[in-house]
């Protein structure tokens, strides 16, 4: 299988769009909602958190595992790549979503000047300002964090009036930094699920990127570079659910990302 892991239901966003590119493959997604949101934690926490959810995977199957949160992939993957996976896991491999959104993002732009709106880790880590510069060093980046837009779509909100005004508020102090901005990335994969506040609040000549999209082609390019992993994965077309909290909390909870019509299974480590 191919193993997908956030530490919520985000990551349920970067799953759909892998589904839809790869549909044959077999996925287990797993979140660790118990210890949701990893956006305000330290590094270390962070990435002994991914640890251990990479290495049940690991344990399940999973010889290629996506990092589908930007939290985490801003702040435990290049560790787990470097300093975990050689000496313990040398014929399994762990992909991010921040490198192969960078690669791309300044296909997007015709200004320059490129907006990142993200969790507050995944803006304090700097990841993808130094990604992007490696790609494109021509670029102005600006980011900004918004540390209410995942709990307005846990919570439900994402058509609410207070989900329009914290978005429009959030915007708004975006492009104060730089009016020139024409391409914005929702760098956290709750976000997509904010897009029509989010495009009322943004003037029309600026372009939203999604990272489901890039993420998907750029997986389905990774697997036709790697035929040794590819024959790996089985392709029965099946995903199944793990959490870290209860399973009724994980499939409710999922419903809100238009997933339903599943089973989830508990898990502790």
């Amino acid at each position: 299988m191919i193993g997908v892991f956030d530490s919520g239901f985000g990551g349920l966003t970067i799953l759909r769009n892998l589904q839809k590119a790869l549909p044959q493959y077999d996925y287990l997604y797993l979140g660790d909602n118990a210890r949701a949101p990893y956006g305000s934690r330290t590094f270390e926490t962070i990435f002994r958190y991914t640890l251990q959810a990479v290495r049940e995977l690991f344990s399940r199957g999973c010889p290629l595992v996506i990092l589908a949160c930007n939290t985490a992939s801003a702040k435990a993957l290049r560790s787990i790549q470097q300093d975990v996976l050689p000496y313990e896991f040398p014929d399994k491999r762990v992909l991010g979503i921040v490198r192969p959104t960078a690669e791309e993002i300044g296909k997007f732009s015709q200004s320059g000047h490129i907006g990142i709106f993200g969790t507050a880790g995944t803006v304090s880590s700097g990841s993808y300002l130094i990604e992007i510069n490696h790609f494109y060093p021509e670029l102005k980046v600006t980011q900004h964090a918004c540390p209410m837009w995942v709990p307005l779509v846990e919570y439900g909100e994402r058509e609410s009036e207070g989900a329009r005004f914290f978005v429009k508020k959030d915007v708004d102090a975006l492009l104060a930094q730089d009016p020139d901005i024409d391409t914005v990335l929702l760098a956290c994969t709750h976000y997509p699920l904010l897009e029509g506040a989010i495009r009322e609040a943004l003037p029309e000549k600026v372009k939203l990127v999604f990272q489901g999209d890039i993420v998907s082609e750029k997986t389905v390019d990774y697997l036709k570079r790697h035929p040794e992993m590819d024959a790996r994965l089985t392709k029965n077309g099946k995903t199944r659910f793990l959490t870290t909290d209860t399973a009724k909390f994980f499939e409710k909870g999922a419903s809100l990302f238009g997933m339903t019509g599943f089973s989830a299974e508990s898990v502790t480590f």
